[in-house]
């Protein structure tokens, strides 16, 4: 069994243990660990079993330190800031001492590829990371994968494309009256289910691959708003306006989203972990998330 710290108690990590609880004889955590920048979250996430701390990327608790050098395993959701990246930056010391400590997963996005024109892309395409948000990412991986190096810790990359699940998808907009259909002729993005993403870390886990980098992505980059209308579609509602993209309402930060167009492969997740996608498109994942709500 696998005592895991997870810097970034979030989305994709809640589903992960929760889909090892599910696994029965299967399961691999016995304690797991995990911080929040809230204090008023951290009694929830006793509530589920978890050992909650506080880390707000400029401070955490005391006992952080002695928590990871009782760890097997480290997952780390925690975006880098101006300064880098901010988990390096105060427990670097007290991960490359744990003596436990020899699985690290460092969840990334596709984002630091830049925009490709729709073209393909995996894993082994050559890129240069152009936006300062990009250049980030790509410097906080590789400061990720430069202390496995050093250590001999098993550190992966993860990167996610779109996320989406229960509670966080079209529909979930839909029903919340904030969906919108921007259009942008050509624009396609591709997205990945929080189920398909807390497999591959189980798998990884399993079968550590020290300084491997993993695309987690769907196999069929979609337009967003064809995402939309099928979602609205399956629970029954009337699809939004199209509204094209240059008369669109945005902000800064989501408009820079669209500037970046790419499709990306993941077939090392399959080839390489034995993972065969669950969702392995928008369609599959939605019908899914629909089937739940009835």
């Amino acid at each position: 069994m696998i005592d895991l710290f997870c810097f970034g108690y979030g989305y994709c990590a809640r589903h992960l243990v929760a889909q090892d609880r599910a696994a029965g004889d299967d399961a691999m955590f016995a304690r797991v660990t995990g911080t929040t920048r809230d204090p008023g979250k951290a009694a929830a996430l006793e509530r589920e079993g978890i050992v909650a701390r506080i880390f707000d990327g400029a401070g955490g608790d005391p006992p952080i330190p002695d928590d990871l050098g009782a760890s097997d395993a480290l997952l780390t959701s925690i975006a880098p800031d101006q300064d880098g990246d901010p988990v390096l930056r105060h427990y670097e010391r007290a991960i490359t001492d744990a003596p436990r400590l020899s699985w690290i997963g460092y969840l990334s996005t596709i984002g630091v590829y830049g925009d490709t024109g729709g073209e393909w892309i995996d894993e082994e395409t050559e890129f240069e990371a152009v936006s300062a948000r990009a250049k980030a990412r790509r410097a906080a991986e590789e400061a990720w994968l430069a202390l496995g190096e050093r250590t001999g810790k098993a550190v992966q990359i993860f990167r996610l494309g779109g996320i989406y699940g229960p509670g966080r998808s079209a529909i979930t907009q839909l029903r919340a009256g904030k969906a919108r259909r921007i259009v942008k002729p050509g624009q396609v993005f591709n997205r990945i289910h929080v189920a398909d993403i807390a497999a591959v870390l189980r798998a990884s886990l399993a079968k550590p691959d020290p300084g491997r980098i993993y695309n987690l992505v769907d196999d069929h980059p979609a337009p967003p708003q064809d995402v939309i209308a099928h979602a609205a579609e399956l629970i029954g509602m009337e699809p939004p306006p199209e509204i094209p993209f240059a008369e669109a309402e945005m902000s800064p930060m989501a408009r820079a989203f669209y500037a970046d167009c790419k499709r990306v492969r993941s077939r090392r997740i399959r080839e390489e972990l034995g993972v065969t996608l669950q969702y392995p498109d928008y369609r599959a994942g939605l019908a899914a998330l629909a089937a739940q709500e009835e």
